[in-house]
Formats: C-alpha cells, sequence, structure tokens
C-alpha cells in the first residue's frame, strides 16, 4: 500500500522513542567482506551475542541473502544461546549490514486503522562511498509489503543513524551529515527540516555540528549524542585535549547547553566518555559510547578494551535505572565502522 499525498505527520503518525516498547529489533546479516576487511569472521561471535541479548525481550527479525545465510546465521545464533523461537529470518538480500540506515522507519498511530507504517527514505550509502547499495535501498520497501504497512517514499536520502528522537516531538541531528551536498543537494536547511517535520512526524528540529573523527556517515548523531528520556541527553566528550575529537565535542556540547525544548525547558546534559583511540591501518575508527542500542529490557554498550569502559558502562546504568546494562566487545565490529546501534532498527510495538 502506496500513499502518494498525504504525509505521516498530517495522517497522526510519529516516529516513537528508542525506549518506547518494541515489538522487534530488525538486522540485516553481515556478509559484505569489504565492510570488515580480513576480519569479518571475528565479529559473529560479538554480533551472535547482540541477539542473543535481544532475544532475552523481543522479537529478532533478520534479513538474509539466501538459506545458505540462514543456516548460517542460526548456527552463530545457537552457538550463543540465543532463544531461537524469538528469532524470524526474511529472504530480503542486502549489500550490508547497516540497518539503521537501510532498515524501515517504523511509525506509529494508535487512531489510525493501519496503526504502523514505514518510511522509505532513499538511501546512497553516505553520500555514494560503498557501491553498490541498490538491494540496501529497497528493503523497507520489502518489510512494507511483506507486513502489509502503509508505506511513504519521501524521495530525498536519509538515514536512521542521522536522527535521534525524543518521543516527544523533537528530532536531534548535525549539520556535518544532513547538510552535507552528497546527500541532498537541491535541499536547503529549511527544506531538510520540513521533511523531518512531515515524514517522522515531528515539531522541532535541533541541530548540532560535528560528528567524530573516523566517521565515514559524514557525523551521524547516534555516535555523539543520545536522547535517553525527553528531555535529557548523553552526548561524548573527549578529555584529552590533544585528541582530535576534544574541540568538535566541546563545540556540541555548547551547543547542546544552549538548546531549548519546546516546552522552553533545557536540554538536560550529561558527558560520556569517549574511549581509547581504536586505529586500524593508521586510520582512526569511530569507537564511541554513544553507539548503543536500546531494547525492551536492555541498554546494549559497545565497548572497547579501554579504561574508560567501565566509566561510560556506569554512567549510562544510572541513566536506565529500568534497563539491565551490557557491554559487548565492539573492538573488531567498529573495523567496519559502526557498532551495535547502527546495525540495528527497532519496530515499535502497539
Amino acid at each position: 500500500m502506496h500513499i502518494e499525498s498525504l504525509t505521516p505527520r498530517s495522517l497522526g503518525y510519529r516516529f516513537p522513542a528508542e525506549w518506547e516498547a518494541h515489538e522487534a529489533t530488525w538486522l540485516s546479516w553481515p556478509h559484505k567482506e569489504e565492510s570488515w576487511p580480513g576480519k569479518i569472521e571475528s565479529i559473529y561471535k560479538p554480533y551472535a551475542e547482540f541477539i542473543k541479548v535481544l532475544s532475552l525481550s523481543e522479537k529478532v527479525r533478520i534479513n538474509v541473502v539466501d538459506e545458505n545465510m540462514k543456516a548460517f546465521a542460526s548456527e552463530h545464533i545457537s552457538k550463543a544461546g540465543a532463544d531461537l523461537s524469538m528469532i524470524e529470518f526474511f529472504l530480503h538480500p542486502t549489500n550490508d549490514a547497516w540497518c539503521r540506515d537501510h532498515g524501515p522507519a517504523f511509525l506509529i498511530n494508535p487512531n489510525a486503522e493501519n496503526k504502523k507504517a514505514v518510511v522509505d527514505w532513499g538511501y546512497n550509502a553516505w553520500g555514494g562511498k560503498y557501491p553498490p547499495f541498490d538491494k540496501d535501498d529497497i528493503i523497507p520497501t520489502l518489510i512494507a509489503k511483506q507486513f502489509g504497512l502503509p508505506l511513504f517514499l519521501p524521495g530525498i536520502v536519509m538515514e536512521g543513524g542521522s536522527v535521534e528522537f525524543n518521543g516527544k516531538g523533537t528530532v536531534l541531528t548535525s549539520r556535518c551529515c544532513l547538510l552535507n551536498p552528497n546527500r541532498n543537494p537541491h535541499l536547503n536547511k529549511e527544506q531538510i527540516e520540513n521533511f523531518l517535520y512531515e515524514y517522522y512526524g515531528q515539531e522541532q528540529v535541533l541541530w548540532v555540528g560535528e560528528g567524530i573523527v573516523g566517521d565515514d556517515t559524514d557525523g551521524h548523531i547516534d555516535d555523539t549524542v543520545r536522547f535517553i528520556n525527553e528531555d535529557t541527553v548523553l552526548t561524548v566528550v573527549e578529555e584529552n585535549k590533544q585528541d582530535d575529537n576534544y574541540t568538535l565535542l566541546q563545540e556540541n556540547l555548547a551547543e547542546l547547553k544552549s538548546m531549548r525544548l519546546l516546552n522552553g525547558k533545557q536540554l538536560n546534559v550529561i558527558e560520556l566518555p569517549m574511549p581509547d583511540a581504536v586505529e586500524w591501518d593508521g586510520m582512526r575508527l569511530p569507537a564511541s559510547y554513544a553507539n548503543f542500542y536500546i531494547s525492551n529490557a536492555h541498554v546494549i554498550v559497545p565497548t572497547y578494551r579501554s579504561k574508560n569502559d567501565d566509566k561510560a558502562m556506569g554512567i549510562i546504568a544510572d541513566c536506565f535505572k529500568d534497563r539491565k546494562v551490557v557491554g559487548i566487545d565492539s573492538t573488531d565490529i567498529i573495523w567496519g565502522l559502526g557498532s551495535f546501534h547502527c546495525l540495528s532498527q527497532q519496530e515499535p510495538k502497539i
């Protein structure tokens, strides 16, 4: 079902906050060798551990290329001790694993005849960096058809990792990503804001300037600033003044502290440390504790064998009294330039 003229916002749909109840988490099984050069085998253990933790409180729906990949994935997931009755596979061929960015944006409206809908934004692998991406680009449409959900096609490029929601009408994003000419060069800031309002069902857009060094997405917000409730964010800061991330994260921090929400309230800002620099082949990788994923019962945090792992886990645990915080070693996964939040997309329960 494809709805042409009316926007989700005009029909009462909205994109819920990540901590609202999930029906499932969507993943796309990793298979692209070039994303983890010489290392893809090493990511399956922590990735399956991620699935195990997810399966404790919600369904895990996984896009796979074919039956062989389904069998391969099932073997790893079983070995991790996951509840296989909570795992569902879908034969939806993909180019890569980053389901946050190519997966469906699920919207909800409890009063609509169809209480759930899907937005299929355009996807161009972060500005055309990693072709081909044609299979990833159609994943949301395949999922909408599979479940008979209304489908909206805005016709512009947008990635799930570039937007962060408080569930009360505010979306947070970054200028370095959304205003990058490699995404929607024909649109200005005001026009992009209008798409965020109309297709995510939001009322306010808040902008920070920068992303972290090594982030090939041009600065996704899910590596820097995350809402933990409707008026509080966790934001990463770098303590070492010599580090390349120090100044840009201080600039983000200053911007966040000056922001006001729709109700006029100042944003409550909690600082989260950065891990020690993780490098591969002389290249800085975008390792960040902000790339955690909030499931129904857990907050799953990437760790990096860093002295700051425990400190970061403690801060996040203080923010989520109703969920168990679980750290999973992401040192190998981050070679792919993303972690657990980048790999997943929530499907809300309604």
